[in-house]
């Protein structure tokens, strides 16, 4: 965790003193390019991977019952043996995290009074699919919003998300809901990696890592808008260079927003290494994206090598004799060699 900590730190304070020391147009125009073209061409590798990945059987990962008898209830919703179902989970997968919904938690009873001893008790655990939810669905309308800094004019679409985001008003300027709820939600994801001890034996530095990141991002966001009070036209004039390829000078820009730029940049250049390609992968996994069917249909290794099979008569006469010798019992016994020769 402090080693995922330490180097987000270290990228932040390089880019803040870097760009103090006249290395504005480093961070804020040559960083950003090499880690767009880094993101684009890693996604589409990783893609590419991907699709190319044999998956010969259906693997599907079920919660449910498959079907089976008629008189056994299928469970539709989990376990789907159609491709309609296979689109219908997929919904819920991505838009409502019907996985995590179902999450549950196992926690070892010491002095339970029905068996009077130690008693494994599942519960249900929602909060990690409420702040997961908040997470991605916040993440995605603030990335939504940015979209102002990059078109001009501002499309009605994202002036609109804008309004609806903004629309409890505290102050000046205005108060972004989902600025502050991403924020909490990242809390919350990190909070759980460092607090809870079975998930922080498995974690990571893989782990630790996009969440510390995401956290800098959105902090600086935060203090670019609420306290520093960054001047947003020059931002936006400095963004729409970048976007019309004529980058402009990055004087009168304040460290922070080299901060932020620089913070966003270390991201996308490391989104296609890393375990945030879920939000791609999900299409591309056979435990998703495979109806459960192999009780109905037999799937079978389309390049496995032809072979030929010997009937058991076959394997028998072929291996009589060391059978026989062996003490296995046989269908038809062992001619006697000197009767063999008389008999002829």
């Amino acid at each position: 965790m402090f080693k995922s900590l330490l180097v987000v730190a270290l990228v932040a304070i390089i880019a803040w003193f870097g760009s103090q020391a006249g290395l504005g147009s480093l961070f804020g125009v040559v960083l950003p390019y090499v880690a767009i073209a880094i993101f684009l061409v890693g996604v589409v590798w990783r893609m590419i991977w991907w699709a190319k990945s044999p998956v010969p059987f259906a693997i599907p990962t079920t919660g449910g019952q498959e079907k089976s008898l008629d008189f056994i209830k299928q469970a539709k919703w989990d376990c789907p043996d159609t491709t309609w179902g296979v689109v219908k989970r997929m919904i819920l997968e991505v838009f409502l995290f019907r996985s995590l919904f179902r999450n549950v938690n196992a926690e070892i009873k010491t002095d339970d009074p029905i068996n009077k001893g130690p008693r494994l008790v599942y519960y249900s655990s929602k909060w990690l699919w409420v702040f997961g939810l908040l997470f991605h669905y916040c993440f995605f309308i603030v990335f939504f919003r940015h979209f102002r800094f990059f078109m001009d004019p501002v499309p009605g679409c994202v002036s609109f998300v804008e309004t609806i985001d903004g629309i409890m008003q505290i102050g000046a300027p205005r108060f972004f809901w989902t600025g502050a709820l991403l924020f909490l939600a990242v809390c919350f994801l990190l909070l759980r990696r460092v607090c809870n001890p079975r998930v922080r034996y498995i974690s990571l530095f893989q782990d630790y890592f996009p969440l510390w990141l995401i956290l800098g991002i959105s902090g600086t966001g935060i203090c670019m808008r609420y306290f520093t009070k960054t001047d947003i036209t020059q931002a936006k004039a400095f963004i729409m260079g970048l976007v019309h390829f004529h980058p402009i000078s990055a004087a009168g820009l304040d460290p922070i927003f080299f901060t932020h730029v620089c913070l966003v940049s270390v991201l996308l250049a490391y989104f296609p290494f890393s375990k945030l390609t879920h939000m791609a992968g999900i299409f591309f996994s056979p435990t998703r994206n495979l109806p459960a069917n192999t009780r109905r249909i037999r799937h079978i290794n389309p390049w496995n090598p032809p072979k030929d099979f010997l009937t058991y008569p076959e394997y028998e006469d072929m291996y009589r004799e060391a059978m026989v010798g062996a003490g296995l019992p046989v269908d038809k016994p062992l001619e006697n060699k000197n009767t063999a020769k008389s008999g002829e």
